[in-house]
């Protein structure tokens, strides 16, 4: 009898292109830090529940925790073309059907669920966005029931093997620009079994329903939350106004040590958006004139294309200079390689025109560089050693390698640059900014 192929199966091909897709991951972020990689159990099967804010990119940085494979789940309407449907088993991807996808439709989950069933059994560890669709917010959206069911059943049919929902935070610097940073943190993980004996008094609808609530508050523990409301834009402008001198006052410490970069600008980012929560609470009259301020400061830096980093960022005067000439001294090298690169970026260009939600340009910018790339290296190495003596020609290729990466960096400097000189000589803009932050400071 033949053997059937799992789609958890081990594959050599897979396991190889791992190491390339992984590296231009991380070329494609000036940072990713994981954070609470100790809280992955390793006596049981896992089931990822990350929030969903950057469409594909999402994904990829949860395959990147470790080198281990993973299995995941995407909307079933992206496998109706069976060669899309072929690439994206091979992926290790599974299609899910949603309540917009009709009643009847759902009713085929029970496929995946059983399929999902047998990953977790062979210990492979399987993800699934709770929330059912991404959006570019520091928020979250209500997690449907599907990753409720699938660990429900899982535990029914592997009663002696530990499983663990563990939830991710996903933290980008920015969702829509190349050469970003994000941070991931992995919560403490909610042991099915343990909460179903701890629950048991419960029908399982409402177990269900409390294993939800207990996942989404442990989500928000593990990003920057804002309630997405009205006031979401003007909160996160007020954090962003704010971030550095929380950073400076506040003695942010973990396990003894005290926290830089990315950690201190996410506690810095969450304890400001308690304060303006806890003070819409006790006093909301101060509360609505300090979000007003923000929700105008949004609105005027918006209007002038100014870039919520020259808000939140105050560089230093040498790093100031130093970025600056970077910028200069590479402009020799960053203007000619814009050029050898600019076949990814008109075919980035043409996808965005059919893409209208931004989520997916990121997604779009990595797998363009991910594929273009080595097949322009190919030609652009044939091309030097056919019309230059081999030494040159091994020059040429050499300062060709990295030239997307460099590139990108330049025109991000340059971008952030002018973003500053915009803010430096928009007075209006900063004074609205000093009055956020002298408020801030009176009423918090």
């Amino acid at each position: 009898m033949a053997k059937v192929n799992k789609i958890q199966d081990y594959n050599f091909a897979y396991d190889f292109l791992r190491y390339y897709v992984d590296f231009a991951l991380k070329l494609s972020y000036r940072n990713i830090k994981y954070v609470g990689r100790e809280y992955i159990p390793r006596d049981g099967a896992v089931i990822f529940a990350p929030n969903h804010t950057n469409a594909l990119m999402d994904a990829l940085i949860i395959l990147a925790i470790d080198h281990q494979p993973k299995v995941f789940v995407a909307r079933a309407d992206i496998f109706r073309n069976p060669t899309a449907a072929k690439i994206l088993t091979w992926l290790k991807i599974m299609p899910i059907m949603r309540m917009r996808d009709g009643y009847e439709e759902v009713k085929k989950n029970n496929e995946t669920i059983e399929r999902a069933v047998d990953v977790l059994r062979d210990r492979i560890p399987f993800c699934i966005f709770p929330e059912g669709t991404h959006q570019a917010k520091h928020s979250s959206l209500p997690l449907s029931k599907g990753i409720f069911r699938i660990a429900f059943q899982a535990k029914e049919l592997m009663p002696d093997m530990p499983l663990y929902i563990v939830p991710v935070g996903l933290r980008y610097g920015s969702f829509f620009r190349f050469r970003s940073t994000v941070r991931v943190q992995i919560g403490e993980a909610i042991e099915v079994g343990k909460f179903q004996s701890e629950h048991s008094t419960m029908a399982e609808p409402e177990q269900i329903n409390a294993m939800r609530d207990e996942l989404q508050e442990r989500i928000h523990k593990s990003i920057f939350y804002i309630p997405n409301d009205e006031d979401y834009d003007a909160i996160h402008e007020i954090c962003a106004t704010v971030v550095k001198q929380q950073v400076k006052n506040c003695k942010y410490v973990v396990d003894g040590r005290p926290l830089k970069g990315l950690d201190a600008h996410f506690e810095a980012n969450n304890r400001t958006k308690r304060d303006i929560l806890r003070l819409k609470e006790s006093n909301p009259e101060a509360a609505a004139k300090l979000i007003r301020l923000g929700e105008e400061a949004y609105n005027m830096r918006k209007a002038k294309s100014i870039s919520l980093k020259s808000v939140s960022v105050k560089y230093t005067v040498l790093s100031r200079i130093l970025k600056t000439l970077f910028v200069v001294t590479t402009l020799p090298y960053t203007l000619p390689v814009s050029a050898l690169t600019l076949p990814i970026n008109a075919v980035t260009a043409y996808l965005f025109t059919m893409i209208k939600d931004h989520a997916f340009r990121n997604s779009v910018r990595y797998l363009a560089n991910l594929v273009l790339w080595p097949l322009l290296m190919v030609i652009y190495t044939t091309l030097a050693f056919v019309f230059l003596p081999w030494m040159w020609a091994l020059a040429v290729v050499v300062a060709l390698l990295p030239a997307p990466i460099i590139a990108q960096e330049s025109w991000r400097l340059t971008r952030i640059l002018v973003s500053d000189i915009k803010l430096l000589f928009n007075k209006p803009l900063r004074n609205k900014y000093r009055e956020i932050k002298e408020l801030f400071n009176q009423l918090i």
